[in-house]
């Protein structure tokens, strides 16, 4: 019986590790739902600056409204039905404006494939846009938004789920 050589190759090991690392990288980098308060709905608007369109989900930096402040007619707003059971009238009621003073926040869409099924128009640099979502509990870290639902052009679309 004989006994198989030993891989006297340098780079197969590293190269594995090199490779397990990057594959670990988006992991990390990407937030699930539970990083979110999701009880304290939180609204901005402003204007989208870079917007990457693309997956694993849509994103965009806003310059937030110099005299950012909760629209009177926000809590009676129309919203589209979603396949997942959100309270959408809820969340709008409960919506508060961040504490912190950011005026650039990051904002994370729904996945590619989600924002075209409720068929929302590719938002550009310069887009006027509204949202409702959820930053970090406490609001600590970065100024990232978790968007439930965005207005574009005055339509709303429902982030959580395809339309029902």
């Amino acid at each position: 019986m004989t006994t198989p050589m030993p891989c006297r190759c340098p780079l197969t090991r590293r190269s594995l590790l090199v490779a397990a690392g990057a594959l670990a990288l988006p992991a990390f980098a990407h937030h699930g739902w539970s990083s979110f308060d999701q009880n304290r709905p939180i609204f901005l608007s402003g204007k989208a600056l870079k917007v990457d369109w693309r997956n694993p989900h849509v994103e965009f930096d806003l310059e937030l409204d110099a005299d950012l402040k909760l629209p009177a007619d926000l809590a009676s707003r129309p919203l589209p039905a979603q396949s997942a059971p959100v309270d959408g009238p809820a969340l709008l009621k409960a919506a508060q404006l961040p504490t912190r003073r950011d005026r650039q926040w990051h904002v994370e869409l729904a996945p590619l494939s989600r924002m075209n099924a409720w068929q929302a128009p590719e938002l550009k640099a310069g887009d006027r846009v509204e949202l409702l979502g959820f930053t970090f509990t406490g609001e600590k870290g970065d100024a990232v938004l978790r968007a439930e639902y965005v207005w574009i052009g005055g339509r709303a679309y429902g982030l959580r789920s395809s339309p029902a």
